[in-house]
């Protein structure tokens, strides 16, 4: 409803609801701030884990970011973008998301302070994005470099993204897990280092310990062999891939055959069995001793499958025979006919195993397997759960490391270097934007405090130990040792983090900010609640944007 001359013009449908102004703002910071808010608690090694429970009463207990905003339905439109920004930070560079979501809702809150002084939302976002290309620039300045041969930086890598986790007593052993794979599955193309997580397969099956899990140089199948008279073990594998169905076709078109003597009945099965026969033979012919089918396998080819001594396998999943592709070198054959000796991919093993109650098949010693598995096992369902996003988290990690060798020292060290030279630069500018800049410098601070916080530390007595340390020429490696509520040089202690971590971070969190800040008028649709909305009837101030 607009007035104009005294009169009512009604624009909008009826029933529609608008917040505009400093009303609009207000509501939208308040919602990313209480996201950020759910997620403080959980970050770091102190970190605590959040229970759950969704609309069927199935239960996840973690402490892992994305995992969290995924299984929680938020209903605020703000709160949305905030989870895709833990969305988009998972799917770039598979850690952080806990960092992002928290800045974001930090920097959310230095700008509140600074409009309620009246600077204009424009200003606070253009001083947001100038502390962030600094931020940047600073980031590259002392990052680090890594060596991919040097196991032990990747180790310390991969254990810092493990120590805030439930699985974290089993760190070391994880960590080398996903070191290993990650190293086998790296490739070169184009002059790029490429490190494809997806080319690691993780498998789950509850049962024995977490000490248990372990890297397989292949892939496992979970399926079982289709006969029981075919070997379970094959040894110097010479493997076939086929994505086409070992069964008779049937016509397209409908058809009758008229048979009037019984042995003409013979004689037309007698017919259909040569020709599966021949099938088998082809496949014998290759010199494959076994089959990966990702369709049907008659029964009676599987007969000929098992007295030819051939391993097979059917309806194996296109994601699997792919995997198989890489793993074994060979290649996925759609025609039978077209089957070569060189289309076979090799390993040197390939077995059928019962884990728990399930049978599965694992195809094991690949000489230089592109792809790889993580068979994960623990005694608890939750446990396995949690086992499985701990390893994905280090999978990435290492993949950063991969693609991007550089590292930053974490522990909110590299947190405190970027405010203190964020803030530096600000003192030299002049207007309304050294504010704004000035405000992105404390909000980095919100990572250490967020640790000291969660460890039960005095964020004020840390907080002033890490600003004098800093102010040191040889300060920029220290932060905060949760263990001992300490300040320390968070290089030695080996709590290290990818750079494109860190940076992704502070890209995602300056994004969605500067989005929100830009909102002023919030209008949702007739049916729809306004998220913080006044009341009905309710006008804003006059002469209020």
């Amino acid at each position: 409803m607009a007035y104009m001359s005294g009169k009512p013009v009604l624009i909008l449908k009826e029933g529609t609801s608008r917040n505009r102004g400093r009303d609009a703002r207000k509501s939208n910071i308040l919602a990313g701030q209480i996201i950020a808010e759910v997620l403080k608690s959980t970050l770091g090694p102190k970190g605590m884990d959040k229970m759950l429970i969704d609309s069927l009463g199935d239960i996840t207990i973690t402490n892992d970011g994305a995992t969290i905003l995924k299984e929680i339905d938020v209903q605020h439109p703000v709160a949305k973008m905030i989870v895709e920004v833990a969305k988009t930070q998972d799917d770039e560079v598979g850690d952080g998301t806990t960092t992002a979501v928290i800045l974001s809702g930090e920097l959310l809150n230095k700008a509140e302070e600074l409009l309620n002084e009246n600077i204009h939302p424009s200003i606070i976002i253009s001083g947001f994005q100038k502390a962030s290309d600094i931020a940047m620039k600073t980031l590259e300045k002392v990052a680090i470099d890594v060596d991919l041969n040097d196991t032990e930086t990747l180790m310390k890598l991969a254990v810092t993204s493990m120590r805030s986790k439930a699985v974290s007593s089993s760190r070391n052993y994880l960590a080398r897990i996903a070191v290993d794979a990650i190293r086998q599955i790296v490739e070169e193309r184009d002059g790029e280092i490429i490190a494809d997580v997806d080319n690691v397969q993780i498998i789950k099956k509850i049962g024995d310990s977490l000490d248990e899990t372990q890297l397989i140089k292949g892939i496992i199948i979970d399926k079982e062999v289709v006969h029981p008279g075919m070997p379970k073990i094959v040894k110097d594998a010479h493997i076939a891939l086929l994505d086409s169905a070992l069964e008779i076709e049937k016509p397209e078109f409908s058809a009758e055959i008229r048979i009037k003597k019984p042995e003409s009945i013979k004689a037309f099965l007698d017919q259909e069995s040569e020709m599966l026969k021949k099938m088998v033979e082809k496949i014998k012919a290759s010199g494959a001793n076994v089959l990966f089918c990702q369709k049907g396998i008659d029964d009676v080819a599987q007969h000929f499958l098992a007295k030819e001594s051939i391993l097979a396998v059917r309806r194996v999943k296109k994601s699997d025979m792919e995997k198989l592709a890489k793993a074994t070198g060979g290649k996925i054959v759609s025609n039978l006919m077209d089957l070569k000796t060189s289309d076979l991919g090799s390993c040197g093993l390939v077995e059928e195993r019962k884990v728990g109650n399930d049978k599965m098949v694992f195809v094991e010693d690949c000489k230089n397997p592109k792809t790889v598995s993580v068979f994960i096992r623990a005694g608890l369902e939750r446990m396995i759960d949690e086992a499985e996003r701990t390893m994905n988290d280090a999978l990435y990690v290492i993949s950063d490391v991969a693609e991007l060798p550089k590292m930053v020292v974490g522990g909110g060290a590299v947190e405190m270097e970027l405010s203190k030279t964020i803030r530096n630069h600000a003192k030299q500018m002049s207007g309304r934007e050294q504010l704004a800049i000035e405000a992105f410098g404390n909000a980095l601070e919100i990572v250490p405090k967020t640790l000291a916080q969660n460890a039960g530390i005095d964020i004020l007595d840390i907080m002033v130990q890490l600003r004098a340390t800093h102010e040191k020429d040889d300060g920029s490696h220290y932060g905060v040792n949760v263990y001992n509520g300490k300040v320390e040089n968070m290089f030695e202690s080996g709590v290290l983090e990818p750079l494109a971590i860190k940076m992704q971070a502070i890209k995602s969190a300056v994004e969605v900010a500067s989005m929100i800040l830009r909102i002023d008028e919030v209008i949702a649709a007739s049916g729809k609640e306004l998220p913080g909305a006044p009341g009905k009837g309710e006008q804003p101030e006059p002469g209020e944007e």
